[in-house]
């Protein structure tokens, strides 16, 4: 799910040492609209080791980089059940979340707000969402947790957790302005912009 606001500071000296002893991100390529993996529902996630704590972390880096608030394995062509989310677009460290094998227990309200996806660059469209979520999901090391998403937070919870489970925002939208989108997509495929 993309973010309009973007911001770049300068790394703190004492930035720049943690990060040289940190391993080197890996930015991944976004896999766009028509490929298979977007629309496959991902498998539950049994493994919590090393390489999925890696793959969570470069997956931040890779939505950092696309200008992002939401990354969801699918969308880097991986059929895991891993979504990240940071609202905060990079700004607060704690606002980092990584929700693995995640499902929405509780939902209330309704805002209808425009939405775009980091596989479908370039279209938005309005999509009702709930106002309040609540995700139970597990850590990178297994253990089960419950958060509560409002506004932002809860359309990005919805909009990755629709991603694991093999589904685009497009499909929220009227059959209209999908097809009307599908239909650009299938010209910029064809002009070799796609």
């Amino acid at each position: 799910m993309p973010d309009k606001s973007t911001s770049s500071e300068p790394a703190a000296p004492a930035k720049q040492a943690q990060a040289a002893e940190a391993p080197p991100r890996k930015l991944y390529s976004i896999v766009k609209y028509g490929d298979p993996v977007l629309e496959k529902p991902t498998p539950v996630n049994k493994k919590f080791d090393a390489e999925l704590a890696q793959l969570a972390e470069d997956m931040f880096a890779t939505m950092y980089a696309a200008q992002g608030v939401g990354l969801a394995a699918p969308q880097i062509g991986k059929s895991l059940r891993l979504a990240v989310v940071d609202v905060s677009a990079g700004k607060n460290a704690e606002a980092k979340i990584v929700l693995v094998n995640p499902e929405i227990i509780h939902a209330e309200g309704e805002v209808r707000e425009e939405e775009g996806c980091l596989s479908i660059p370039g279209f938005r469209g309005y999509v009702i969402r709930p106002q309040f979520v609540t995700v139970r999901a597990q850590d990178l090391k297994g253990e089960t947790f419950e958060i509560r998403g409002e506004n932002l937070l809860a359309r990005a919870f919805c909009h990755e957790i629709d991603h694991l489970n093999g589904t685009l925002f497009l499909q929220h939208l009227s059959m209209l302005k999908r097809d009307l989108i599908k239909r650009k997509i299938k010209k910029l495929r064809k002009e070799g912009e796609w």
